[in-house]
């Protein structure tokens, strides 16, 4: 009799595991996902909440964030763990560091996962300046998420103050020279009081920033094959005097280097009437600025233009396959239309694709605050962010010779050429 039972009870037991769900059975494919900023803060809550809404949606799989620090910090603590053997399965990292983890054999190509007719439609829907720093190679190698250009913002109230019209921007370089001149305020000591004009210059986003000069004077810094640069050339030559300028010339801008955290905290403290940064500082100026401030797009040299940045998704080649796909499934969800407005919208930065922009809550945002819709313009004579093979190496290269001519230890022409040599020295194995 208990034979019979137990035969019974096993019968049972083996019908129950058949009817479980797949997911039930085995557990949950784990991704590890570095994301760049420090622990704590909104955009932490943000995509915790992201990485929670997804985990529910798919109990098959288990989004783990980990914040590992600024965007240098994420980088290095990838490789180490890529060195290590055990690296995570996805990250959010500079789209400059394609090149670099591609040295590293620590990514796969995006394209060699994402295969389906319903795959490539994903791939081949986001704008195409944030794929321009995404592909090399015959390859696609990241996915654009948290990207950028760099805008210009200024203090309407003071423009108003000055004479000028608080509705127009400087549109050119030489009407940037003039506004920043009637925006510049000395006391009866003829220290200066109120800067026309800051353009962060110290740190590791110099060239970036030099690029917001670069690209309206028609100058490109880097080939697409990340194994050239062209800083000696007059167009960039000409760049950097006009920015040295700005501040030796004309008066108009602090001399010397100027911090990158420093610029948005001195706009919002008007001690600068306009500021250079990122479109990704536009819901922290909307939320503290005591006055109205609109934003526009570089001013023309020749062209307009400005560089584009920030972060994309990429997978790394040590994850298992399931992983791979997890991680995958994960960074398309994030960029579907009605996220990427989402992620927009909070944070500032621009959403990667036209069609998030068509979406009821987008339109409903720009309607409220048009200044979102500068940097989405401004992608149609974006370009690509500098970025090379030895990516920090030959970045910092560049930004030590801005740092010389702005400090006056070099002209500019002299830093330019001996960064130009150093940087083919860097170079020359990748030719």
């Amino acid at each position: 009799m208990r034979r019979i039972v137990l035969k019974t009870l096993a019968a049972v037991l083996a019908c129950t595991a058949l009817a479980l769900p797949a997911h039930a059975q085995k557990p949950p494919v784990e991704v590890e996902f570095y994301y760049p900023v420090a622990v704590g803060g909104p955009v932490t809550k943000i995509v915790d909440g992201m990485a929670e809404q997804f985990n529910r949606e798919n109990p098959d799989i288990r989004i783990k964030p980990v914040y590992a620090g600024s965007y240098q910090d994420s980088v290095a603590k990838a490789l180490t763990a890529q060195k290590g053997g055990n690296p995570p399965q996805l990250a959010v990292l500079l789209s400059t560091d394609m090149y670099t983890l591609i040295d590293e054999d620590a990514i796969v190509p995006i394209d060699t996962l994402a295969t389906s007719a319903e795959d490539k439609q994903w791939l081949g829907g986001f704008y195409d300046a944030f794929m321009q720093n995404s592909r090399t190679g015959g390859h696609v190698w990241g996915v654009p998420f948290q990207r950028s250009t760099i805008v210009m913002y200024y203090n309407k109230a003071l423009f108003k103050q000055a004479g000028l019209d608080p509705e127009r921007a400087p549109a050119t370089w030489a009407e940037l020279v003039e506004y920043a001149g009637k925006l510049t305020k000395k006391d009866a000591s003829g220290n200066v009081t109120q800067w026309g004009i800051e353009i962060p210059s110290g740190g590791a986003f110099a060239y970036w920033l030099f690029q917001a000069l670069t690209t309206p004077n028609g100058a490109i810094l880097m080939n697409e094959a990340g194994n050239e640069v062209y800083l000696d050339k007059p167009e960039v030559i000409q760049a950097a005097e006009f920015w040295h300028d700005l501040a030796y010339k004309h008066g108009v801008m602090p001399k010397g280097t100027i911090d990158w955290g420093t610029t948005p905290k001195d706009f919002l403290e008007k001690k600068a009437a306009i500021v250079w940064t990122t479109t990704g500082n536009l819901t922290n100026i909307r939320s503290n600025a005591s006055f109205p401030f609109g934003v526009a797009m570089m001013p023309k040299s020749t062209r307009g233009g400005s560089p584009t940045g920030g972060g994309n998704f990429y997978v790394f080649k040590k994850a298992t396959p399931e992983q791979q796909q997890a991680a995958l499934k994960f960074a398309k969800w994030a960029t579907t239309p009605e996220r990427a407005a989402d992620w927009s919208i909070a944070t500032g930065y621009v959403a990667v694709t036209p069609a998030a922009w068509q979406t009821e809550k987008m339109k409903k945002y720009v309607a409220e605050v048009p200044a979102a819709e500068v940097a989405r313009n401004q992608l149609a004579v974006s370009v690509a962010e500098f970025s090379t093979h030895e990516n920090q190496r030959v970045t910092k290269v560049l930004n030590d010779a801005l740092q010389a001519a702005l400090t006056g230890a070099k002209t500019p022409k002299q830093a330019l050429t001996d960064a130009q040599r150093e940087a083919e020295r860097v170079l020359r194995p990748y030719k």
